[in-house]
């Protein structure tokens, strides 16, 4: 929207700006924890999860709603097909294949889907073998207020989403979350989108389906994701590398996500079995905060009458469950509702 009304420069200057924005805010915007018992944390995680499978299975059907060939047969067949071999592997697998379940299926999903005449080679041979990223490839970044001050709404829409996803991985791995892990984990998130603006690409936030991986594979301790980053930004400096990745098939990629926005679901129901459901203010909080997430994530248009600004907050489902779930957390259990 912003590289539309202005320039490119200008969309970058936004993305830098709300990148710092977030890093300086980071250690007030912590102190949050307090809102977030388990009853709205196993509430937001719920809602995360649920409000990503719509997108699951759009790309499942082909990616494109309004296509002419949405659903068709080898679309289906592809993205269940993938799904079939992720539960395949979890089930009958072993130690590091079993670790890997999701990156197996995605492999074998495509090979498959290439079978079927649904793989282009062409953007891998048309890529260049080596490619250095620089700074400001487009021109130096534009600063214009409106456009910083939308990216800044739209960090901290960011910030409530990736609040519930360290509450989820600290319930994984049975680590109580602190203000200073909070602050700790947005304050990444600013430096991330500050370097997404210098190398000219988009703000980089913290991901939701990083929450099922971690469940299905396992893998619950830092040293691997060292490595990981490391094997990332070598490959980012191999253009053919990135465009293998493009070739991934929408349904396979879609069948994938099925069962990682699935495990993000089940986990917020795991943290809410903990909830007192004896109150029936536990029980209003859950139902309500829900019912009104993924009411916005069907019909976000609903507040489409009210400021561009505001529709910024309220477009967003899971925002919105945030929200409803913290205030009405305080409003009916008042200050029992912080412990």
């Amino acid at each position: 929207m912003i590289g539309k009304k202005f320039t490119i420069n200008t969309m970058y200057g936004a993305i830098i700006a709300a990148g710092i924005f977030v890093f300086l805010i980071a250690g007030w915007f912590s102190k949050i924890k307090k809102l977030f018992p388990p009853v709205v944390t196993g509430t937001l995680i719920t809602v995360i999860g649920l409000t990503l499978i719509p997108v699951a299975f759009q790309n499942m059907g082909g990616g494109n709603a309004a296509a002419k060939d949405f659903g068709d047969g080898k679309n289906l067949i592809t993205a269940f097909l993938t799904i079939l071999i992720i539960i395949a592997v979890e089930v009958l697998a072993k130690g590091f294949l079993k670790s890997i379940a999701v990156l197996i299926g995605l492999v074998v999903g495509t090979l498959i889907a290439g079978a079927m005449g649904m793989v282009s080679l062409t953007p891998v041979s048309s890529a260049s073998w080596f490619h250095l990223p620089q700074f400001f490839y487009f021109g130096v970044p534009e600063f214009e207020w409106s456009s910083c001050l939308t990216m800044m709404i739209i960090a901290l829409v960011s910030m409530v989403e990736s609040t519930g996803v360290f509450f989820a991985i600290g319930d994984l791995l049975n680590k109580d979350i602190t203000e200073e892990d909070l602050k700790k984990g947005y304050r990444a998130e600013g430096i991330a989108q500050i370097f997404g603006g210098l190398f000219n690409t988009f703000p980089y936030t913290t991901f939701s389906q990083n929450v099922g991986l971690l469940q299905l594979s396992g893998i619950k301790t830092k040293r691997p994701i060292y490595w990981a980053a490391g094997m990332l930004m070598a490959m980012g400096l191999l253009p053919k590398i990135g465009a293998l990745v493009t070739i991934i098939p929408t349904p396979v990629l879609g069948g994938a996500m099925l069962v990682m926005f699935t495990m993000i679901a089940v986990q917020g129901i795991k943290m809410l079995v903990k909830v007192d459901f004896s109150d029936n203010n536990n029980i209003l909080i859950v139902a309500l905060s829900i019912g009104l997430g993924l009411g916005v994530t069907v019909y976000p248009q609903i507040f489409q009458t009210l400021p561009q600004t505001v529709q910024l907050f309220l477009g967003n489902g899971i925002v919105v469950a945030s929200l409803s779930a913290t205030l009405l957390n305080l409003i009916l259990k008042g200050r029992s509702g912080l412990k």
